[in-house]
């Protein structure tokens, strides 16, 4: 009979062996949650006997998947960002660690403002930016709105396991078309939008090229199709002095930075991540258009 330790240690030699580069982290994340443990309480029983046969299988079942090429993400249904636990699926992209710099920006323009705040993210997939900046900024209200319903769906779970239902409501809009007068105006608009070029998304790590959700990558020819149109059409819900805040691709934020130069938006910042790579640009609208 194995312990749990046994399973993670044969776990993490699989995913070595098939040349998963985060097998330590993958193996105690599927072996927790084959056995219904946070990784707390996994951490707390390694050492115990898995008594449960189902388990054992579980656990088979979700290293079969991953070293098909699903990502773990969605293997567990579960990410952690910006210190929040979010749930994923096939419907949105997973959480990665360079978005996090733009929930941080945003954080750290709202803090400045004060009270009584509204931030529009859109294009929220699975609401993690949102939801990131109301658990930062308690003052603030946040609109998540994204095209697609599927993953607005995942906008509300992640709301209520965050318990962020009183800050937070979820809208179904698309990001090209011109901005609704009726959701009101706002101090914030962040976006974390499609962004890769149409003809680089094959390209792109089977992992993500295969399994997440491709409306969410492709930004059109040149990557910054749905920029241009947050740019143009949504600026009107700006109250003056308002911030749009972007992420963007590696060399794109020069580009980024003309089109919002070219919409009206003065004292434009770009922020760069952990990797030296320009990845948010920062506009303030002194005036409507």
């Amino acid at each position: 009979m194995k312990t749990y330790n046994d399973m993670y240690l044969d776990v993490r030699r699989k995913l070595r062996s098939s040349a998963v580069s985060s097998h330590d982290l993958e193996a105690r994340l599927i072996v927790a949650h084959a056995s219904g443990k946070t990784r707390e309480e996994y951490v707390a029983s390694n050492r115990f006997y898995v008594t449960d046969p189902e388990i054992e299988r579980t656990v088979n079942d979700m290293v079969s998947r991953r070293l098909s090429g699903e990502p773990v993400a969605y293997i567990v249904g579960e990410w952690e960002f910006y210190g929040l636990p979010m749930v994923v699926n096939e419907s949105v992209l997973i959480p990665r660690v360079d978005t996090e710099l733009l929930a941080e920006v945003s954080i750290n323009l709202l803090k400045r403002r004060g009270w009584r705040t509204r931030v529009l993210d859109i294009c929220a997939g699975s609401g993690c930016v949102g939801l990131s900046i109301a658990a930062n900024v308690p003052n603030c209200r946040i609109v998540l709105a994204d095209i697609s319903s599927e993953a607005l769906a995942v906008c509300r779970m992640n709301m209520l396991k965050n318990k962020l239902t009183r800050q937070v409501t979820a809208i179904e809009v698309d990001a090209t078309e011109p901005a609704p007068a009726l959701l009101g105006s706002f101090d914030v608009i962040v976006s974390n939008p499609p962004y890769i070029p149409t003809l680089d998304i094959q390209n792109l790590d089977s992992s993500v090229r295969d399994f997440e959700p491709v409306g969410a990558l492709d930004g059109g020819p040149d990557g910054l199709y749905i920029i241009r149109a947050i740019a143009n059409n949504w600026s009107s819900l700006l109250k003056p002095s308002g911030n749009l805040v972007i992420e963007c691709g590696t060399g794109q934020a020069d580009a980024v930075s003309e089109i919002m130069g070219d919409c009206g938006y003065k004292d434009i910042k770009v922020h760069t991540d952990t990797g030296g790579i320009e990845r948010v640009v920062v506009g303030t609208l002194k005036y409507n258009n």
